[in-house]
């Protein structure tokens, strides 16, 4: 993926040159580069050793063989520099305190940001109403990632979207600055259907 996101990085920075060198009819084609609602650099840009990737890879790679341990997919995870958010809903309460503990031991995890619920049966058929099912919220979810890469000045590569069966969206990540995470906030809470946002990103130039 890093392979491909820097051969669309180099192939951008050729075609700024070659525009910029080549007759006025080709202005055209460098205005259309830069004034795109979304740049080639904006989405190429993850300030991330693979190393670090690869940390995250491995504690989420832990997290899953825990919930298949349990016989459960009723959580899901998002992970940035190994800062992991977990979401999810379960109605038994002994299986929600176990994957809690077990959660809580994975090795390697920085900071846990813990929104798993647990909600019984009965409660669940009689907020039925308000909450998503499973395919609304993975529409969401979709929906909120495709407006930060739709967005000029969002380096949406180093964003990371959860979305709860309450349409609360969670945002983890980082931000090169306090502008690109105030605009991920204010485009993720403006898209449709989006409940409470609620903001994880790191801010680091």
């Amino acid at each position: 993926m890093r392979k491909h996101l820097c051969t669309a990085l180099a192939a951008a920075i050729t075609s700024l040159f070659a525009a910029a060198l080549a007759p006025p009819a080709s202005a055209g084609i460098l205005d259309d580069i830069l004034v795109a609602p979304k740049t080639l650099i904006d989405r190429a840009i993850e300030a991330r050793s693979s190393s670090d990737i690869l940390k995250d890879n491995e504690i989420v790679i832990k997290v899953n063989a825990i919930m298949a341990d349990l016989t459960t997919i009723k959580a899901s995870t998002e992970i940035y520099e190994q800062r992991l958010l977990v979401t999810g809903l379960f109605d038994d309460v002994q299986l929600y305190e176990e994957f809690l503990a077990r959660v809580e031991a994975v090795d390697g995890v920085k900071e846990l940001y813990w929104h798993v619920q647990f909600m019984s049966a009965e409660e669940q058929e009689a907020r039925k109403e308000e909450m998503l099912d499973w395919v609304d919220a993975l529409e969401l979810d979709a929906r909120v990632g495709i407006s930060l890469i739709e967005t000029a000045g969002i380096a949406d590569v180093n964003l990371r979207v959860a979305v709860d069966a309450f349409s609360s969206v969670y945002l983890i990540g980082r931000a090169r600055s306090e502008e690109e995470m105030l605009k991920a906030v204010k485009v993720s809470s403006e898209t449709q259907g989006a409940g409470v946002v609620v903001n994880y990103i790191d801010m680091r130039p």
